[in-house]
């Protein structure tokens, strides 16, 4: 199969209405032909003018860590040209910035959850594009969580740059696909083209949306596989809660928990005890952890590995966000007096606690707060509006 970066620069045809053009390149680490070269190097020897160069949040080269650790704008020194940080004084491209090219080539690897914050930076792009009359082509990748949906729906004023629109958490399209939904959506006058894979089927085996035969490349330093990407959609609640995501050690976001005063064996038994229905596609294991830094840095962490991947994982099964909200459930069950919810400002959000803001809403933690909420109750809204943002999306699908 080919992906979007590797047909451009293959075939002369696409190619073809850059020419005279200044061309910009939304990247990072990722973003790299089928032979690794990275796509600002693959660009500029195939004769293409790239003008300028941008970041999202990690940067270009992937090296901040943290949220709200930003990047400064810098010129390459390979080329000279300018590279600027959409992750740093501005997330939104300035008026100086767009005017640098005609066309933006976006070729960002997503990990198709709605919190991973590419898929705003698309739109930020997109809307700055339609105001100033330029071009936006996505390079298209594949989501490696493959179509399934999952998660409620972000309500109307709790937009942040962790929730761009009203989607589940769990958006089941890829980014060329997401760009068609914006324009429609937001009702964007703007030049949009995406410059579509070859050969990707979604859902099927055996890569289940992320081919075997392409290197895994971190997007962002916490990315470090595709069980990490499965998972992603639930594990990354954790940003908002007082337990460990991981982070600091060689597997974040791979884990449902991790803290120092919590019995993991207890939790799974509650898992089991109160939904055994959502924990199915994967396997979870007990582990011990001790973060380097982050959250319980030094100290001795028990928690559960989800293993989303070989013999244990089972595509049309797995419930990521599902299996993360019933981890907090047995929590609050086993621990009712827990500081669970991280109160701290999250993605530039000061006034909202982060798991509301990366939950688009408040929702999960009102069903794992209230001692006589079952599981149903949560399953009936989310079942709810992920039936909605099926029918949404289905027009908007290319490789279904």
């Amino acid at each position: 199969m080919k992906f979007g970066i590797d047909r451009l620069i293959t075939d002369d045809e696409l190619r073809a209405p850059l020419e005279g053009k200044h061309v910009s390149l939304v990247a990072h680490p990722a973003s790299v032909t089928a032979q690794l070269e990275h796509s600002l190097d693959a660009l500029i020897g195939r004769g293409i003018n790239v003008t300028s160069a941008f970041g999202p949040q990690h940067g270009l080269k992937g090296d901040k860590q943290d949220n709200m650790v930003e990047t400064a704008d810098e010129t390459d020194p390979r080329y000279g040209i300018p590279i600027f940080s959409l992750y740093g004084e501005v997330r939104r491209p300035s008026g100086q910035m767009m005017s640098t090219a005609d066309v933006f080539l976006f070729d960002l690897q997503d990990l198709g959850c709605r919190i991973y914050t590419f898929v705003t930076t698309l739109l930020y792009l997109l809307e700055e594009a339609a105001k100033t009359g330029k071009s936006v082509w996505v390079l298209d990748r594949p989501n490696p969580a493959g179509g399934p949906v999952e998660g409620t729906l972000l309500l109307p004023g709790q937009e942040s740059f962790v929730g761009a629109a009203p989607m589940t958490m769990r958006h089941g399209m890829t980014m060329g696909e997401m760009g068609h939904w914006f324009v429609e959506h937001f009702n964007l006058d703007v030049d949009y083209r995406v410059i579509e894979m070859e050969g990707w089927k979604p859902g099927k085996a055996p890569g289940f949306g992320w081919p075997e035969n392409r290197v895994w490349i971190n997007p962002s330093p916490n990315a470090a596989n595709l069980n990490m990407a499965r998972a992603y959609a639930g594990t990354v609640m954790l940003e908002g809660t007082t337990l460990s995501e991981g982070r600091g050690t060689t597997r974040p976001l791979e884990v449902l928990f991790g803290a120092p005063d919590i019995d993991a064996h207890a939790v799974l038994e509650e898992m089991k005890r109160v939904s055994p229905m959502w924990l199915r596609g994967c396997r979870l294991r007990e582990c011990w952890f001790e973060p380097t830094f982050h959250k319980h840095a030094g100290s001795l962490c028990n928690g559960l590995m989800i293993h989303a991947e070989g013999p244990f994982y089972d595509h049309h099964e797995f419930k990521p966000w599902r299996l993360q909200a019933l981890a907090f459930k047995a929590i609050r069950t086993l621990y009712p007096d827990y500081e669970l919810w991280r109160d701290f400002p999250y993605e530039y959000e000061f006034d909202r606690l982060a798991i509301d803001v990366i939950n688009g809403g408040p929702a999960l933690r009102e069903w794992v707060d209230d001692t006589e909420a079952e599981p149903g109750d949560l399953e009936e809204i989310a079942g709810r509006d992920e039936g909605s943002w099926r029918e949404t999306i289905a027009p908007h699908l290319i490789y279904s």
